[in-house]
């Protein structure tokens, strides 16, 4: 997975536009990664990361992948979500699928509340595993974000178990109002249960672009 989408998952981070009930926005997105990494566990070194995201009103549907190596890694996603007032509320659900060997499919739904600076976010989930039983997971994630600065604790429960850190920094770099490229730097712990062994520290740096009205 994306198993267990990092900072990125900007790449992979679920984007809700605010677009009037009648509009339909189609934007697309590229970028690379110097590592991916996702809720906390290592995925690839150097990966390179696209897709195209649909939105109107509060309803959205994407799809993005991303190079993990042995095949590339494919998600689906849909749901909706609703501001009112300093609150957000989002419910869709992600199906995460590979063309090669590097892992099986995951389904999820998502659950997302959000007051000012502070996320919550929690996943329902289940993994195919290749030939063994089903796994079931639950993931949680509470995220402070001001200014481009956010501080993120995630945790994996059920069948799958751990907890990893992540702070960072994201922003635009423009030039004479002119946007170029986005960059976040994000500086991860995950510990020895969530990756199976030793505890271990990344530092991941991510450029990409957005190209919106299409």
């Amino acid at each position: 997975m994306k198993r267990a989408r990092s900072l990125t998952s900007l790449a992979a981070t679920l984007a809700l536009a605010s677009t009037s009930a009648l509009a339909v926005d189609l934007s697309a997105n590229i970028g690379f990664n110097s590592k991916y990494i996702y809720r906390g566990i290592p995925q690839k070194t150097s990966s390179a990361f696209g897709g195209l995201d649909l939105t109107s009103g509060g309803i959205y549907l994407g799809t993005w992948g991303a190079d993990v190596g042995d095949g590339i890694e494919i998600d689906y996603y849909g749901g909706y979500g609703l501001d009112v007032g300093e609150f957000s509320f989002s419910l869709g659900g992600t199906y995460y699928d590979y063309t090669g060997d590097f892992d099986d499919t995951y389904r999820e739904v998502n659950i997302g509340a959000g007051w000012k600076w502070f996320t919550l976010d929690a996943a329902i989930g289940d993994y195919a595993n290749f030939d063994g039983p089903t796994l079931d997971y639950r993931f949680y994630s509470l995220t402070a974000e001001r200014n481009g600065l956010y501080g993120k604790i995630g945790a994996f429960s059920k069948d799958f178990d751990g907890t990893y850190y992540e702070a960072g920094y994201g922003n635009t770099l423009s030039v004479r109002e002119t946007d170029l490229f986005d960059y976040a730097i994000a500086f991860i712990h995950s510990d020895s249960t969530l990756l199976g062994g030793s505890s271990d520290n990344n530092v991941a740096l991510t450029l990409s672009r957005t190209l919106g009205n299409l």
